[in-house]
């Protein structure tokens, strides 16, 4: 006779015991696996702040170092005709401001002064202020604006006052407005390869020397002792006399000269501009030299 006592539902003791085991074990493996996720849950999420910790300390020493540097900030000094679009962002200009001066430079003018400056680019007081005394010009520009300020209080020169341009030194060129190291080493070479200048005219031929500064070469400087010049009838001449004056090389003579006898000579120094090529602007100059005989 079996003596086992079966409890409700028909299990024994020992199966009750099993199921309450099984049921423990079960509680236990569900708390350890939560236990596990909650752990990984709360170091993942650890990490991930301190990531995000990490990244913002890098901005803010980024941004400080920027700061620094920008505190730090050495400017030379410069000259304001060479700005371009980065060194006008640099500065802190517009980019109106920036192209009100680029514009004006591609017409080949120049920025003489902090003046100049500000009326051309229309930048601010303030900017002034700040960058205009940075700026930089050559030193010839620093004194034409010095002799242009006492130019005021001095009184216009007379014709036996003014110096002799076939006689001048390049120091007294230099006393001109406009006229520096350069340029008046230029006028003096220039002399020198003429022979002696013959006309005011030819100053237009010396590179770089423009028209105000020749109008202020003028009040200061005549042409006392022109070169004399023995003019040759152009109808007549050969071409190596013509290649020997100023203006021509051997090729232009030749092909001057073979165009006047294919026409049987000319009337007017104006038919010469049907050549190819023929520098009209310099028309003027040449008749310096030549005429056309009866």
């Amino acid at each position: 006779m079996n003596t086992t006592k079966k409890f409700r539902f028909g299990y024994t003791k020992g199966d009750r015991n099993g199921i309450f085991l099984f049921c423990l074990i079960l509680i236990l493996g569900v708390g350890l696996n939560y236990w596990s996720l909650n752990s990984f849950s709360k170091t993942h999420r650890a990490d991930e702040l301190t990531k995000i910790e990490d990244s913002i300390q890098r901005l803010v020493d980024s941004l400080k170092i920027k700061q620094s540097l920008e505190s730090q900030r050495v400017i030379y000094p410069f000259n304001p005709n060479f700005i371009d679009d980065y060194k006008g962002y640099t500065l802190e200009m517009t980019v109106d401001q920036i192209d009100r001066l680029l514009d004006y430079r591609a017409e080949d003018k120049w920025i003489n002064s902090k003046a100049d400056f500000q009326k051309v680019t229309q930048v601010t007081d303030e900017w002034m202020k700040e960058y205009g005394p940075y700026f930089k010009f050559p030193e010839w520009v620093v004194m034409a604006e010095q002799r242009k300020s006492n130019a005021k209080s001095i009184n216009l020169l007379t014709y036996a006052e003014k110096k002799d341009l076939n006689t001048v030194t390049a120091s007294d060129l230099m006393e001109v407005s406009g006229i520096g190291e350069a340029l008046s080493s230029r006028i003096i070479t220039y002399r020198d390869k003429l022979g002696g200048f013959v006309d005011m005219i030819q100053l237009k031929d010396v590179y770089g020397l423009k028209y105000d500064v020749i109008e202020n070469l003028k009040e200061r400087i005549a042409l006392k002792s022109p070169m004399e010049v023995q003019k040759k009838d152009i109808n007549t001449i050969s071409v190596l006399e013509l290649s020997e004056l100023p203006y021509f090389d051997y090729e232009q003579a030749r092909v001057i000269v073979n165009f006047i006898k294919l026409r049987e000579g000319i009337d007017d120094f104006e038919e010469l501009s049907k050549i190819e090529d023929f520098p009209n602007y310099k028309l003027d100059r040449i008749q310096l030299y030549l005429e056309i005989k009866e």
